[in-house]
């Protein structure tokens, strides 16, 4: 196995122990064949109540993302691919929503991406429009293989020419392909909910920090976070992500993350029976 992809298992106990903060995909990462499975979503309740923070960095829409923020038990969640985070605030009993652009500003992309998905489904007819995009405040989802039959590497590259011509931004997930216009990205959004949200001096080390994902739109992420994780699926993909994660899991997807949420707290364990001695 290259370098860039070693085991989880050398990951090395040390760092583990001082992980403060788990950032993740959603789609293939916390899920098998769509959907959320019972260890992911364990493995997130168990890190929540250990003390670590939970934090989906995801593609998906702002309505799927409310319900996320209120349900989950994670810290909060960063949607779009880095247009908006998303928290719960009980004392407030509100969720708080602090978006890249305002208003009017997603307004007038909204207008922009409708001619633009006119003319991606005009070019590209097997393609469709994600079942998800009515719930989305600020890109396009065009759906490549979620709900309409694969569509061809050819037929990828030309809806991505025809986003990219219109001067949009594009990142191919694993079921999506997301098309914005403007400078947010997941990390960007990231870095902004760790400034507004984990203001202690501790946060501010990214070593302190885990993510973990699977697919090519997780690239930057792989990149900034030196702890970063890719469950088994993440392979499929080798030679079209940028930068590859540092360690991958034996499990695929939900199974994976459950993977190194065991790891994690296995770690935190060890270092309290240390102190304990």
């Amino acid at each position: 196995m290259p370098a860039k992809l070693r085991p989880l298992s050398t990951f090395p106990n040390a760092v583990r122990r001082g992980i403060r903060c788990v950032l993740c995909d959603i789609d293939d990462t916390l899920t098998i064949d769509g959907r959320l499975t019972s260890s992911a979503y364990a493995a997130m309740e168990r890190l929540s109540r250990a003390g670590l923070a939970v934090v989906p960095v995801t593609g998906r829409p702002a309505g799927w993302c409310d319900l996320i923020a209120r349900q989950w038990p994670v810290t909060g969640v960063i949607g779009e691919n880095g247009a908006f985070y998303f928290r719960y605030a009980p004392a407030e009993r509100r969720v708080v929503r602090q978006f890249w652009f305002d208003d009017e500003r997603r307004q007038a992309d909204r207008a922009r991406l409708a001619v633009l998905a006119e003319a991606i489904l005009s070019a590209v007819p097997a393609a469709a429009l994600a079942s998800d995009q009515r719930y989305r405040e600020t890109d396009l989802a065009i759906d490549w293989c979620e709900d309409v039959a694969r569509l061809s590497q050819a037929e990828i590259d030309r809806i991505v020419a025809l986003a990219e011509d219109a001067g949009a931004t594009v990142r191919v997930s694993s079921i999506h392909i997301n098309i914005w216009f403007g400078e947010f990205s997941k990390l960007s959004m990231t870095r902004r909910f760790i400034d507004d949200v984990f203001a202690a001096e501790t946060w501010n080390d990214a070593r302190a920090f885990v993510f973990v994902g699977d697919s090519p739109n997780d690239s930057t992420m792989f990149s900034f976070f030196e702890n970063s994780v890719g469950v088994a699926n993440v392979l499929n993909f080798r030679g079209a992500i940028e930068t590859e994660p540092t360690y991958v899991t034996a499990g695929m997807g939900g199974d994976g993350f459950a993977e190194l949420g065991d790891a994690l707290l296995s770690a935190q364990q060890s270092g309290r029976a240390g102190q304990a001695t």
